[in-house]
């Protein structure tokens, strides 16, 4: 299926820059939320040209439509992401695109490829040491969303509202020379019933996986970015972009690691910060 005008991409750039990047088989991202303030498209977009890989998993809530629905908002930098991902595929990664909730109209289109990315509703990756995977968004396994239909818009509409004071504390963080930090991510690991939440999640999905006879499974959807063992389960999530700002990521033997960039970029700014000399006084005589 042909792609509209704006997102053709007219490859102004070479694939291969002056920019080292990272060799990974497999890469796993959701939750990118495109179309709201609350994406940090700044991170994304220098994780995205920093690394490659053999196929990409795009795992669900990459466009916002509900918020987008509410009113329109799609940056220069938002485009940016799109095209880059499909650069990425013009030049041989593999894209899947797996629907989530917040970006479920495109689930009408499973099995279709729009530019060299395929959508599916779900898959079943096989890892270089011969695991299988179950990868899937995660919205079919939170009751809120499909029980109580409205209490998810409500629940989004508190939430953005966090996001909208996550963009304003990083912003001054921004003016002082601070590196990124998630107001939201801090909240959520402190409050009681969102844990418990969390911890549910990871059970129900690794029973449903155990189920279907895999490995493993790898979701999105609650952002926060996990591995953990159930049985003979792997529990795999590879977090969000408006929050922590993860993905996950397979090495050429199989393993699979989180990647936290947000810390990484964390760290970076405090090694620079440690190389750079202190600026000395001159005493001046009288």
């Amino acid at each position: 299926m042909a792609l509209p005008d704006w997102l053709a991409d007219p490859d102004p750039e070479p694939r291969h820059g002056s920019r080292q990047r990272t060799r990974y088989r497999t890469i796993w991202i959701s939750d990118l939320h495109l179309g709201t303030p609350g994406c940090s498209v700044e991170l994304l977009l220098d994780f995205l040209k920093s690394v490659e890989c053999e196929t990409l998993y795009l795992v669900g809530d990459i466009i916002d439509a509900w918020r987008l629905r509410k009113g329109w908002y799609w940056p220069a930098p938002h485009n940016d992401v799109v095209r880059t991902i499909l650069k990425m595929a013009k030049h041989g990664t593999h894209v899947v695109y797996v629907p989530g909730n917040h970006d479920e109209l495109l689930r009408d289109y499973s099995g279709l490829a729009f530019g060299d990315v395929t959508v599916v509703r779900e898959a079943i990756h096989e890892t270089a040491d011969g695991r299988r995977l179950l990868v899937l968004h995660g919205d079919e396994f939170d009751g809120v969303v499909l029980y109580a239909r409205w209490l998810a818009f409500l629940g989004d509409s508190a939430y953005a509202l966090l996001l909208k004071s996550n963009s304003l504390v990083n912003w001054v963080r921004r003016r002082f020379g601070l590196p990124y930090w998630s107001l939201a991510a801090h909240m959520k690991k402190r409050v009681k019933n969102a844990v418990q939440f969390i911890s549910r999640f990871e059970e129900v999905v690794a029973h449903a996986a155990a189920e279907r006879h895999v490995d493993g499974v790898v979701c999105g959807h609650i952002h926060s970015a996990e591995i953990r063992q159930f049985g003979d389960i792997t529990y795999y999530n590879d977090g969000d972009w408006v929050e922590s700002c993860t993905a996950l990521a397979e090495q050429a033997d199989g393993t699979i690691e989180i990647i936290d960039w947000a810390e990484k970029k964390r760290l970076e700014a405090a090694i620079a910060a440690e190389r750079t000399p202190v600026p000395q006084l001159e005493l001046v005589h009288p």
